[in-house]
């Protein structure tokens, strides 16, 4: 039994071990879309106009189709907090009269039996936590699909690599065509149902995260 219990614990500490160092993978939610492909049309030279180098004079410059590119900017700012107190407190006092019996009071070693009870419980306690967050920048991002009502689904990600290490910013979401600016660009806080990741890996990513055997103490499942 202490063998099998001892196993187990080792099997759970490399599990966890296996969780906490997993990089940051690719993922194809995320991926780039590519617009459909169409077949090529006969080329049409003129004196004027000539094929591939034509100029879209009254088009809209502004991500309408799959596969045409969308800035965001992020302008992520949350900030929460939350206090609780609760106290608590109860007194009882129950005293019980000797008894009788044929009239006369029951008594040992010539005292009544009376007795008394009392109790007194209090309880206090407090607690409260805050949380900021902020992200600023830009990430480009491809239109994927291009819903019935106009509104189109984008997606995308970027990865910079500094001296100690790579970061990933990763975003999906909803958004609205009236939404994008004449620049082609959109605030991230008009992102419908977005999906923003941001992490890293290296030397810096390493240095602040927490190793496996302090994440199983931390954990849930350490009984004391």
């Amino acid at each position: 039994m202490p063998a099998a219990r001892h196993g187990f614990c080792a099997l759970l500490l490399a599990a966890l071990a296996g969780c906490a160092g997993a990089p940051p993978h690719d993922d194809l939610a995320y991926a780039p879309t590519l617009p459909p492909a169409q077949a090529a049309a006969p080329p049409a030279d003129g004196a004027i106009w000539h094929d591939g180098q034509d100029m879209q004079l009254f088009s809209d410059p502004k991500a309408h189709r799959v596969g045409d590119i969308l800035t965001i900017t992020l302008v992520e700012s949350t900030q929460a907090s939350k206090k609780s107190s609760t106290t608590t407190a109860k007194k009882d006092s129950e005293t019980l009269g000797a008894p009788t019996l044929l009239g006369q009071a029951v008594t040992l070693n010539g005292k009544p039996l009376s007795t008394s009870l009392s109790g007194d419980r209090s309880f206090n306690g407090a607690g409260s936590s805050s949380q900021s967050n902020q992200l600023t920048g830009e990430i480009t991002v491809t239109v994927a699909q291009r819903l019935a009502n106009g509104n189109l689904i984008v997606r995308g990600e970027k990865w910079l690599t500094i001296n100690q290490g790579r970061e990933l910013v990763r975003i999906t979401g909803i958004v609205r065509p009236q939404d994008i600016g004449p620049d082609n660009t959109v605030p991230s806080t008009r992102v419908a149902d977005a999906h923003i990741v941001y992490t890293g890996r290296g030397a810096l990513a390493d240095a602040n995260t927490q190793g496996w055997l302090g994440r199983f103490f931390n954990s849930k499942w350490w009984p004391f």
